[in-house]
């Protein structure tokens, strides 16, 4: 039985993971430069091997918060659906609902478009 309840806090997931994905992508800007900054100056060859390191890691955790963000929105679609037909289609949690799904669509637009 999906409840406003659950809709709220698959709401809150999305959100998270969105926000968990900008930061990931900020990260790797960051370490990017880092690393760019780190072999204009000649930095040791461990100490540049350890700061790609690190930037390889940052970019390996785009596609699995990518990949959670989508399945999380598959999830919030399909009980935001499950509480349209049970006629529930008015309240701050089904606004909420919705505008989270469109930032997140919106969102999946720019980065694959």
């Amino acid at each position: 039985m999906a409840t406003l309840r659950n809709l709220k806090i698959k709401t809150g997931t999305c959100k998270r993971i969105a926000k968990e994905l900008y930061s990931y992508e900020k990260e790797v800007e960051r370490e990017a430069a880092k690393t760019v900054d780190m072999k204009e100056k000649g930095a040791d060859p461990y100490d540049l091997k350890q700061q790609e390191n690190v930037l390889a890691e940052s970019r390996m955790m785009i596609p699995d918060c990518h990949k959670r963000l989508e399945a999380s929105l598959a999830d919030l679609k399909g009980l935001l659906a499950e509480l349209e037909e049970s006629n529930q289609k008015e309240g701050p949690e089904i606004d909420e609902a919705r505008s989270t799904i469109s930032e997140i669509e919106q969102l999946f637009e720019t980065t694959e478009g």
